[in-house]
């Protein structure tokens, strides 16, 4: 028995070494496996230069559309989740007051005009855009004497699950200098 006795002295550290054999056998590769570079999901084709081609004749189709002083088609432009900050005004959110601001403008007496972006940038993921560019409204003033408005504006758009651009945000100021106080 003393024979077998040096043997079984032998076995724990047989297990022990078996067990760190098997154990770096199974994490080794798992280890290597994890320091391999990933896959990436493929990329997207870059559209963007196809997209400002769209923008540009989207927001020509839209200026068009508030010169032709068409209410609905100028508001149909917009997302359902649009600010919209016009000059002098506060900002509109809603579907309701956004129609009101254009309503009225569209409706004043000699009401004519629209713009032009003179930049647009796409993002690289092609899901976002803005347009900034100058903008051009004439219409009558107080005395009914026909007076203009020249002025800038930004709009980010944003590209809707069907493809179609809609715009999320639009502002736009005046270029005229601020009225001097009256005494």
């Amino acid at each position: 028995m003393k024979r077998f006795s040096a043997f079984n002295s032998l076995l724990p550290r047989c297990r022990k070494q078996t067990y760190k054999t098997i154990v770096f056998c199974v994490l080794l590769p798992a280890l290597f496996g994890a320091c391999q570079p990933q896959q990436q999901a493929p990329v997207a084709a870059d559209t963007r230069e196809a997209d400002v081609a769209a923008l540009k004749e989207w927001d020509a189709n839209w200026s068009k559309a508030a010169g032709a002083k068409d209410v609905d088609k100028t508001v149909s432009y917009y997302a359902d989740d649009v600010l919209v900050q016009p000059p002098n005004g506060k900002i509109a959110t809603s579907k309701a007051d956004i129609r009101k601001i254009w309503a009225d403008m569209l409706a004043a007496p000699g009401f004519g005009g629209g713009w032009k972006a003179t930049k647009i940038e796409v993002a690289r993921s092609g899901e976002l855009a803005y347009l900034s560019g100058t903008y051009e409204f004439t219409f009558n003033d107080a005395s009914g004497k026909p007076t203009s408005d020249r002025g800038k504006f930004v709009e980010i758009v944003k590209k809707q699950p069907d493809g179609s651009w809609k715009c999320v945000n639009d502002i736009w100021n005046s270029d005229a200098p601020i009225p001097a106080p009256t005494k």
